[in-house]
């Protein structure tokens, strides 16, 4: 029994605004990652260099590429100093992605495109996705893009066809400026399809000016902090790619099970409530992967063919190498929500009535407000509160001895944060753990409004090396998340 349940294109777009926009300033920062990327994203707006990325004034960081910086960085300073300004690329992301599993699937299943719209925008990852400050979601959105494109070129005759390609490119390029090499993987999906199913509309996927295209979106900014950088291309191609992909240097999860241990509950539990049905599509997947052994069966089913290709080739690369997060997979979900809407269409399965549609938007919706009142050290807003409570001078620079930096809370405070070493640092150019040492920090600190945090355990150690450097420390208040809170001052 097919569901009387079909919701209009006004009914969807509302769904779908508010899933995006819903609560989200109600949470704080969290650190490390929303933290992190925030606070280069600052650093940019502060500073007007919007090429080089930026720990703080002295250290740079250049573990992505700068557009998820820049869009943060626009977004902050259109709405102010706020996680909802922070969040709104993130929003217009998720939304984005959305719309581009409707128009897919205004082609794919026509008449459910509305449909397949609100199974994606109600998929647990990527509805949590939305208001994770990390590169992830723009990424999502640059290859769903892409990929929407290559499929509209497939059915577009020439000159269009070309047109569309172009703007696949586009999507590839601004991806590459968002994540680097990741932003291809796609790519094995066009190639693969390309062969087994070509359409005798398309033009090349590789045609010369989308590959134009390509070069001029991805490129400048790579040669320009390249040529001014020494150092920085090794490190792009040693450390960001060679050692993610094949060693565990980053302690992502590289043990051989690890693919299992992190992908199959993101599959699973990301892509509640529609699980069940992917696992139809799973069990279907061998007979129909038999069936397109024939050239004819390719022709006729080339979307079915095509989805497996988006979801599979990715996931195979993700699960060889040894750098396993998550929200690696979160590209992935456009394709399985067109999956599930496929199933919909086909096999006639249940779409939820309305009562169990808006019961699952109730559950999704409550869990931001309970987010945000979740207690986690990682709240940069708590940080700032309480060193607004217990520091009477105002408050310029943080600075956190050889503990994990709140850099959220430049955002909430307004504050410079920095991560020092006690002991002297070897040199290391690109992404070292401390951004300087003590004796370099205390040389340039200005202490009537630097305000220094260190662990209870390791508060004595401390306090004797600032002795013994002739430095009175001001202990402010009690400690904070079993942290002591101090300022420094010259004898």
């Amino acid at each position: 029994m097919r569901s009387s349940f079909k919701p209009s294109l006004l009914q969807t777009a509302i769904i779908i605004v508010l899933l995006a926009f819903a609560f989200l300033g109600t949470r704080s920062l969290w650190d490390p990652d929303e933290g992190r990327y925030t606070n280069v994203a600052l650093n940019m707006l502060e500073s007007g260099d919007w090429l080089h990325p930026m720990r703080n004034e002295y250290v740079g960081h250049w573990t992505k590429p700068p557009l998820t910086y820049w869009a943060i960085a626009a977004s902050v300073a259109t709405f102010g100093y706020n996680p909802w300004a922070a969040r709104i690329p993130n929003a217009l992301a998720y939304l984005f992605c959305a719309w581009m599993v409707w128009f897919i699937a205004r082609r794919m299943t026509p008449g459910e495109e509305n449909k397949a719209a609100i199974i994606y925008a109600t998929m647990f990852l990527p509805f949590g996705a939305a208001q994770m400050l990390t590169t992830d979601f723009l990424l999502t959105a640059c290859l769903s893009g892409a990929m929407a494109a290559w499929l509209e070129s497939r059915h577009a005759g020439a000159p269009r066809s070309r047109r569309w390609v172009m703007l696949m490119w586009l999507g590839f390029g601004l991806g590459f400026l968002t994540k680097g090499p990741p932003a291809l993987l796609p790519l094995l999906a066009v190639v693969t399809c390309s062969i087994l199913a070509p359409s005798r509309h398309a033009d090349s996927p590789f045609h010369w000016s989308g590959l134009l295209v390509f070069a001029a979106t991805a490129l400048p900014w790579y040669l320009v902090v390249i040529g001014d950088t020494p150092g920085l291309l090794e490190y792009f191609l040693h450390r960001e790619v060679v050692e993610r992909v094949a060693s565990n240097e980053f302690g992502r999860h590289g043990e051989w099970y690890g693919w299992f241990q992190v992908y199959a509950p993101t599959l699973i539990v990301g892509s509640l409530p529609w699980t069940w049905m992917l696992w139809r599509w799973l069990r279907g997947l061998p007979a129909a992967m038999r069936g397109w052994r024939q050239r004819d069966s390719r022709q006729q089913d080339a979307d079915g063919l095509l989805l497996a290709l988006w979801v599979l080739l990715p996931l195979l690369v993700f699960c060889v190498s040894q750098s396993r997060l998550p929200l690696y997979l979160l590209p992935l979900f456009t394709p399985l929500a067109l999956i599930v809407a496929r199933q919909v269409r086909v096999e006639g399965r249940l779409f939820p009535r309305p009562l169990l549609l808006g019961a699952w938007l109730v559950i999704l919706l409550g869990l931001r407000p309970l987010a945000a009142h979740w207690p986690t050290h990682k709240d940069a807003g708590a940080w700032a509160d309480a060193l607004r409570t217990r520091v009477q001078q105002p408050i310029k620079q943080v600075v956190f001895v050889e503990d994990m930096a709140r850099y959220g809370i430049h955002l909430h405070l307004g504050a410079q944060v920095h991560k020092v070493s006690i002991d002297p640092l070897a040199a290391d150019a690109f992404g070292p753990e401390y951004d300087t040492d003590l004796d370099t920090e205390l040389a340039r600190a200005d202490g009537e409004h630097s305000v220094y945090i260190c662990k209870e355990t390791l508060w004595p150690r401390l306090r004797a090396a600032m002795e013994a450097r002739d430095r009175q420390v001001i202990v402010h208040g009690q400690p904070f998340e079993g942290r002591v809170i101090f300022s420094v001052r010259q004898r």
